[in-house]
Order: C-alpha cells, then sequence, then structure tokens
C-alpha cells in the first residue's frame, strides 16, 4: 500500500465559495479524486511542507494542546448539525477539520475522515485515538450508526458533556478561592520567613538574654529556609511529575477516592458529582440502546471515582444473573436511598432511562448549591486561618521587644 502525504489544496464547493485545506492521499491524482467526491472542484493541489523560519508551526512533545470535553461537545454538536442537514460524513469531517480552533482535534479529525474514506465506520475510525475520544464517545456513536440514528445519539453526546463541563467548572469555582488563598498564605510566610526573619533577629542579637520559644523557633526556620527552599520546590515538582503518570492508576486510586469522599468539607461535593456523573451517563447509553452490561462497564471508568466504578462492578454480577439494578446499589453507603429507591422504580416501570436522567438533574442543582455554599463557607474560614499564621508569626516576632519593655518597667 502506498505511503499517504499530506497535500494542500484550493478549490470551489457547490455554492462557488473558495475553501482551503489540508489532505491526506498517496499521490496528488488521490487527492483530486477525493475532493470531487467531497463536492469541491479542485483549483490547485500540492504537497505540503512543514513551512521554513518563521513560517513553520512549532511543535514541542508534549505540549500540544490537548482536546478538551468542550471542544468534543462543540463538535459533536456541529456535526450532528450537518449530518442532519444531509451533508454526507466524509464532508462534515473535512468541514470540521478546517474550521475547529484546536489544532490537535482538527489534526485527528482529518486522519479519521482518511479512515472513512477507506471504509471504517466513524466509530472504528475513532477508536484508533483513544486518547482523545473517550470510550463513552465511541461506545454511543457505535450504537447511533447501528440503529440509524446517529444524528440523536449526536445530540445526546453534546448535551452530555456540556453538562459534564459545566459540573466540572462549578467544582473549580469552589476549588480556586480556597487553593488561591493557601498559595498565597504559603508564599507570605516563606517571605518573612526569608526577607523579614532575619533583620528582627540582627535587632534581637543586640538585646542579649534568650529569646521567647516562638521567637526562636521563627529563627529556626529562617536559617533552615536556604535548603528548605529548594528542597520544597523540587519535592512538588517531583511529586506533580509523579501524580501525573500514576493519579490513574488502580492502585492510587484504590486509596485517594475513597478518602476524597470523607473530606470533612469538599467529601459531599464530591461524592454529589460523582452520583451526577453516572446517573448521566448512564441514562444516555441506555436510550442510545447501548447493552447494559456494556454500558455499565464504561460507566465505571467514566464515573470519575473508584469507590463508584467498583459498586459498578458488583452491579454488572447482579444484572449478568438476571438480577436488578438496585439491590447492590443500595449495599453500598455511597448511594443516598433516594437514588437507589429511585432506580428501582425506574427498573420496575419499564423507565429506568427517565429516572437517571432525573436523578442526574437533581445533583446537578445539588452540586451548584452545595458549591456556592461552600465558597460562602470556606471565605471567612481562609482569612481566618491567614490572619492566625501571619498574625501568630508578628506577634512571635514582637514578643522580645514586649519583654526588654516589661523588663525597662
Amino acid at each position: 500500500m502506498a505511503a499517504t502525504k499530506e497535500f494542500t489544496y484550493k478549490g470551489r464547493d457547490g455554492s462557488g465559495k473558495v475553501v482551503k485545506g489540508r489532505l491526506e492521499g498517496a499521490t496528488e491524482g488521490a487527492v483530486t479524486a477525493k475532493l470531487r467526491t467531497m463536492g469541491v472542484t479542485p483549483i490547485s493541489v500540492g504537497e505540503a511542507s512543514g513551512g521554513t523560519g518563521f513560517q513553520k508551526e512549532l511543535s514541542i512533545p508534549g505540549m500540544e494542546k490537548s482536546v478538551g470535553l468542550k471542544d468534543l461537545a462543540v463538535m459533536s454538536r456541529q456535526m450532528a448539525t450537518m449530518t442532519s442537514s444531509g451533508l454526507s460524513l466524509i464532508r462534515t469531517l473535512t468541514i470540521l477539520s478546517e474550521q475547529t480552533e484546536n489544532k490537535t482535534l482538527a489534526g485527528i479529525l482529518s486522519k479519521v475522515q482518511t479512515d472513512v474514506e477507506a471504509g471504517y465506520s466513524l466509530s472504528a475510525a475513532m477508536g484508533k485515538h483513544p486518547k482523545h475520544f473517550p470510550p463513552l464517545m465511541i461506545s454511543l456513536v457505535r450504537a447511533g450508526e447501528t440503529g440509524g440514528f446517529l444524528e440523536s445519539t449526536l445530540e445526546s453526546i453534546a448535551e452530555n458533556f456540556e453538562s459534564d463541563v459545566k459540573l466540572r467548572a462549578t467544582i473549580k469555582s469552589a476549588l480556586t478561592y480556597p487553593v488561591a488563598v493557601l498559595i498565597i498564605a504559603f508564599l507570605a510566610v516563606i517571605g518573612m520567613l526569608i526577607f523579614i526573619v532575619p533583620v528582627f533577629e540582627g535587632m534581637f542579637a543586640g538585646f542579649g538574654g534568650e529569646l521567647p520559644l516562638p521567637t526562636a523557633i521563627l529563627v529556626v526556620m529562617s536559617k533552615n529556609m536556604v535548603w528548605a527552599v529548594p528542597l520544597i520546590v523540587v519535592l512538588i515538582i517531583g511529586f506533580s511529575i509523579w501524580w501525573k503518570n500514576n493519579k490513574n492508576t488502580e492502585q492510587v486510586r484504590k486509596v485517594v477516592d475513597p478518602l476524597k469522599l470523607k473530606m470533612p468539607v469538599f467529601g459531599e461535593l464530591f461524592k454529589k458529582v460523582a452520583i451526577a456523573r453516572f446517573t448521566r451517563n448512564f441514562s444516555t447509553m441506555m436510550g442510545a440502546g447501548v447493552p447494559i452490561l456494556q454500558s455499565l462497564s464504561i460507566v465505571g471508568e467514566t464515573a470519575g471515582n473508584w469507590v463508584i466504578e467498583d459498586a459498578l462492578r458488583k452491579v454488572q454480577d447482579s444484572v449478568r444473573v438476571g438480577k436488578s439494578v438496585a439491590a447492590p446499589l443500595a449495599e453500598n453507603p455511597v448511594f443516598p436511598a433516594m437514588v437507589t429507591q429511585m432506580i428501582a422504580v425506574g427498573e420496575d416501570a419499564g423507565a429506568l432511562e427517565t429516572m437517571l436522567a432525573k436523578i442526574a438533574d437533581f445533583y446537578d442543582e445539588e452540586v451548584q448549591s452545595t458549591a456556592e455554599a461552600l465558597t460562602a463557607l470556606i471565605e471567612p474560614l481562609m482569612i481566618a486561618v491567614i490572619g492566625a499564621v501571619i498574625g501568630g508569626m508578628i506577634v512571635a516576632l514582637y514578643m522580645p521587644v514586649f519583654s526588654i519593655f516589661d523588663q525597662i518597667g
């Protein structure tokens, strides 16, 4: 099979509009033929060059822009609109690859288009890029292709991802303030230990006598900052690299995810987020006609918490032997009674998809209200913590001065 190359082209579409883009093909003739099947009359076709100097687009390994859920949501909605308007799948993929702002996604869509032209189904072509297209999306597209309702499936994918993006934005807004305040407090403490404490230490040296214990501790910490700060920086960088490489391993998730749900302030928020994501994804897959065992497997992987994923493995075992979905969930304390009872009612009434969607909507609102309540609670709490830390350091620095005044008095 001849190796494919990348070609740039310029042509006119059916409406006479000049269009430009890139296509992969074995020869210029093959690309020209491909353009004609897309409804584009070629004006010029030439082999693409990487460019030189300032015209060359730099690509640093590991620094490429990732494909986010928001990108996939926009892509799915646009694809649904174009396919429902009568555009062919190949033409749709060509337009999407040209107009998407995310260069990484544009390149992937171009490869997907090439595979579809070669005879692959859309789901199979997407399946070649598991790092960028999640299993949930690939399974839903496959179900839509099999059932002949790809447009509605793509709409469901877009709605699902948009809800997930909104959910993540809510969590970020709740976590941004405390994280930012903690970082500022940490930097303020280090700044005081490096720049302010040594000044006071020189002043205290002329006073003579023994320093109070809190002041002596600050002085010792200040002297150790020379090696402590570089060590802290190295540890933070090392932990960040380790966390990036291992955060998704089962060994780490088994330990970290249960702790997330038990956190004193944010545990309830993380639990509601996991339940909202699980019920929404499950409802979407049920509505698309994906087999229930396959749905449970994929939903477990995308729930975002190992506790939920482990519980759904038991649900799969229950369903496999002809039992219900609700019974194993009721045995796990992470699922509130309301959730398991509504799922049980949905199973009995033959409306599980609808009931799951209602649960997801309810918990979306719960996440929003919980995040707002946490933000209102954390703000004064963080101010008090920073005040106590910085204020305590200032008091410790002035304690020798107070003791001198006492001696003079």
